[in-house]
C-alpha cells in the first residue's frame, strides 16, 4: 500500500498545475470569507450608526434601556452575537469611525474591537494602516498595541525600522486560519454552529473523547453539557475541553486538558473557569463548580482540583464518593495516551 502512494504521489509531481488547481480553491474560500466578514463589519457599523443617533442629541427620548430592548429583541430572531456589551461596542464602533470610507474591508471584527480602544487617532490609524499592510492577525495587533509598537517604532532610527516591523513574525508567528469562517464573531453572525473539532489536535481529541465516554460510564451522576465550551470575555475567546453536571452533587465540573506539564497559567486558567462559571452559569440551589485540569505528559500525569467547599464536610464528603479519585484519573489518562500513541506508531508503519 505504501509503494503505491509513493508511485502516486510520484506522479502527482509531474503535474504541475495541481499547485494552480489547489491555489484557485484557497482563493475563492478566501474572497468568501472576506466578503462574509465585510458584511459583518458594514452591519455592525449600521446598527451602531442607529443606536448613536437615537441615543444622542437634545431630542433623544431613549437612554440605557434602549441598548437592553434591542439585545433582546436580536437575541430572539438571530441567536448569540447581540448581547449588550457587543451592542456597546457596535455603537463605539461607529463614534470612532463615523466616515465608512475610513473603515478597511481587509480588517475583521476582532481587530476593530482592539483598535477602538485606542483613545489617540493618530496612533490608531497607524496601528490599522500597519496591520493591512503588513497583514497582522488579531494576536499580533495585540501584542503590538501591548508592547508599544508605535512608540518603539517612532523612536528608531529609519535604518532600523524594518527590524522592527519584522519581528512580530518571530515573537507571535501569525498561525490563525487564513479564511475567516472559524473566526466564532462570523459563525454567530452567521448563525451557524461552531465546529468544535478543528481546535482539538488528534492526542488531544482522542484523550478528550475518552475522558468523556469515561466519566459517564461511571454511574455516579455525571450528565454530558458541553465540549470545546466558548466563554468569550471583553473581545477574547476561551475554551473549556468538557463540561458536566453532576445531578447528585447538583454541580457543574469542568475539565481542562493539557498536553504539557502542569503550570502555574494553567492552575490560573481553570480557577478563571470555575470563577466564571460561579458568577454567570451557577443557578441558585447548585453547590460550588467543581474545575479539574489534567496534564496528560507522559510519566507524570498530575491532576488539580479547583473550588471545593473544604468547610461543608457534607458536601466534600459527597464529592469523594461519587467523583473520581485522581488515582482513578491518572490511570485512565495514561492507558488511553499509551493505546493512542499506539495506534499513531502501526499507522505509520
Amino acid at each position: 500500500m505504501k509503494k503505491n502512494n509513493e508511485i502516486i504521489t510520484n506522479d502527482i509531481d509531474k503535474f504541475p498545475e495541481f499547485e494552480n488547481i489547489r491555489n484557485a480553491i484557497l482563493e475563492a474560500r478566501e474572497k468568501v470569507a472576506t466578503t462574509v466578514n465585510f458584511a459583518m463589519v458594514s452591519a455592525y457599523w449600521t446598527i451602531g450608526k442607529q443606536l448613536h443617533e437615537a441615543m444622542s442629541g437634545d431630542g433623544s427620548i431613549y437612554g440605557k434601556q434602549l441598548i437592553k430592548y434591542v439585545s433582546v429583541r436580536l437575541s430572539e430572531e438571530f441567536g448569540q452575537g447581540f448581547d449588550e456589551r457587543n451592542l456597546r461596542n457596535m455603537r463605539q464602533f461607529y463614534e470612532v469611525y463615523p466616515k465608512w470610507n475610513t473603515v478597511c474591508s481587509e480588517l475583521s471584527w476582532s481587530h476593530y474591537r482592539l483598535l477602538m480602544r485606542i483613545k489617540e487617532q493618530e496612533k490608531r490609524e497607524y496601528y490599522q494602516n500597519e496591520c493591512v499592510e503588513c497583514g497582522w492577525s488579531v494576536r499580533q495587533l495585540e501584542r503590538q498595541i501591548n508592547s508599544f509598537y508605535y512608540e518603539r517604532i517612532l523612536a528608531t532610527s529609519e535604518g532600523k525600522k524594518a527590524e522592527v516591523r519584522g519581528e512580530i513574525q518571530s515573537l507571535e508567528p501569525n498561525t490563525e486560519p487564513k479564511h475567516l469562517l472559524k473566526d466564532p464573531y462570523i459563525l454567530e453572525f452567521l448563525g451557524l454552529e461552531e465546529n468544535k473539532t478543528y481546535l482539538e489536535h488528534e492526542l488531544e481529541q482522542g484523550l478528550i473523547d475518552n475522558l468523556q465516554n469515561f466519566l459517564l460510564e461511571l454511574g455516579k451522576g455525571f450528565c454530558f453539557v458541553a465540549r470545546q465550551k466558548r466563554i468569550t470575555i471583553d473581545g477574547d475567546h476561551y475554551y473549556i475541553d468538557l463540561v458536566f453536571y453532576n445531578y447528585i452533587l447538583k454541580c457543574f465540573v469542568l475539565i481542562d486538558l493539557k498536553t504539557h506539564k502542569l503550570t502555574y497559567q494553567d492552575i490560573g486558567q481553570i480557577d478563571f473557569y470555575v470563577k466564571y462559571f460561579e458568577e454567570n452559569i451557577k443557578t441558585e440551589g447548585d453547590n460550588p463548580t467543581i474545575g479539574i485540569v489534567l496534564c496528560s505528559e507522559k510519566n507524570e500525569t498530575m491532576v488539580k482540583y479547583s473550588v471545593l467547599n473544604e468547610n461543608d464536610h457534607l458536601y466534600a464528603s459527597k464529592y469523594k464518593l461519587y467523583m473520581p479519585t485522581e488515582e482513578e484519573l491518572k490511570k485512565e489518562i495514561e492507558r488511553e495516551r499509551f493505546n493512542i500513541e499506539q495506534r499513531l506508531d502501526d499507522s505509520d508503519e
